[in-house]
């Protein structure tokens, strides 16, 4: 018996809604009217003879059968995505230093590297991971090719490629008395997670003390897990195993921070735009309430 083939588009619609968290965010991402997206959606549903969400009027989640066809989307996406890339660029060759912020690598990088030498076997890419200043000053020196890194505040260069709440944690059960100071776990200044803590501490005349400091984000956040004190990261590096504060339990909003590329405008542009592409997408897919509005 001969099968119909799976529509790509389709499948990239279906994604897109979950990613995004509906559809018409959905239909923001992929140039495409609300109404476009829900026909896709349609087609999809009756080729396959099952629902896909569970649609109320307040909430879309995905059915069993959904959550079935999800990872297999996923792969044929990425897929596709590999081939098309592969012979778009089949030649490329050499080498990208490469300098990433440290609290993308645990959830993404991994990930992104290996699809990356898939697709382009001859390039090799070395790694530094560190703290975004450092990364950025190594940058300046000509010591890194490309940089994906936070954006202090005011800071007008590189390209803004992701927007991310932060946010307050601690361990589950740490006791916070009225009236001591907040121990901290901290990054060493420069560095905005820490800036912004202690500018809204300040703001509120909060007293707080730093209990801990280390030069990597998941040694803050191992500190801020073992009990230590509060910390500050961003909501894709929250571990499931803590407790997020929020303004309703005294700890005000502490904005977003900016993810951007940094070198992407010189030597290798191609590839260079080509890795960078796979980061964006890397990051389109956490989910929706930790994208920008």
């Amino acid at each position: 018996m001969s099968l119909p083939d799976l529509d790509i588009d389709a499948l990239r619609a279906f994604t897109a809604i979950v990613d995004a968290g509906g559809f018409t965010a959905a239909g923001g991402r992929l140039g495409r009217t609300q109404s476009a997206v829900s026909v896709k959606i349609k087609r999809l549903e009756a080729q396959l003879g099952r629902q896909l969400f569970e649609r109320t009027s307040r909430s879309l989640a995905l059915t069993r059968d959904g959550e079935l066809l999800l990872g297999y989307a996923r792969r044929l996406l990425e897929l596709n995505d590999e081939t098309l890339q592969r012979f778009a660029e089949p030649g490329a060759e050499g080498e990208i230093r490469l300098g990433i912020a440290e609290y993308f690598v645990p959830q993404h990088l991994p990930g992104v590297l290996s699809r990356f030498a898939r697709v382009f076997p001859r390039v090799h890419i070395e790694v530094r991971v560190g703290m975004s200043s450092g990364l950025i000053e190594a940058f300046d020196r000509h010591e890194l090719d490309l940089v994906i890194a936070k954006r202090d505040d005011g800071v007008t260069r590189g390209r803004v490629i992701h927007r991310e709440r932060l946010v307050w944690l601690r361990a589950p059960g740490l006791e916070l008395p009225p009236g001591d100071p907040l121990p901290l776990c901290a990054l060493p200044p420069p560095c905005v997670f820490r800036g912004r803590a202690l500018e809204v501490l300040k703001a509120r005349r909060q007293a707080w003390r730093v209990l801990y400091t280390s030069e990597s984000v998941m040694g803050v956040i191992a500190a801020a897990r073992a009990g230590l004190g509060v910390a500050v990261t961003v909501e894709s590096a929250l571990p499931e195993d803590v407790e997020r504060l929020t303004p309703e339990m005294g700890f005000p909003d502490l904005g977003e921070v900016e993810l951007a590329v940094f070198g992407e405008g010189t030597g290798r542009r191609e590839v260079k735009a080509t890795l960078v592409g796979f980061i964006e997408d890397s990051l389109s897919r956490l989910p929706a309430i930790r994208q920008a509005a």
